[in-house]
């Protein structure tokens, strides 16, 4: 059963971009609620939370495409 090295690669990619994000997306949401009295506040915090999401849509991605690597040769 080999396993696909395109398909790990492009997981592995997937999370390499995650990894970022992960960090990126509270820190945009922390300084959200430190300038509250802005008029941005509420933009910054959507911001925030779309990078939060996104980071955990790509791990996500990321981790299925790898046992899609591992375990699905065959297709």
């Amino acid at each position: 059963m080999p396993t696909n090295r395109d398909m790990l690669a492009k997981g592995v990619k997937y999370l390499a971009g995650s990894l970022p994000l992960m960090f990126l997306g509270p820190i945009v949401i922390y300084n959200a609620f430190m300038n509250q009295h802005t008029n941005w506040h509420y933009l910054v915090l959507a911001i925030g939370i779309i990078l939060c999401i996104t980071s955990v849509f790509f791990a996500f991605k990321g981790i299925k495409t790898i046992t899609d690597a591992f375990f699905d040769g065959d297709k």
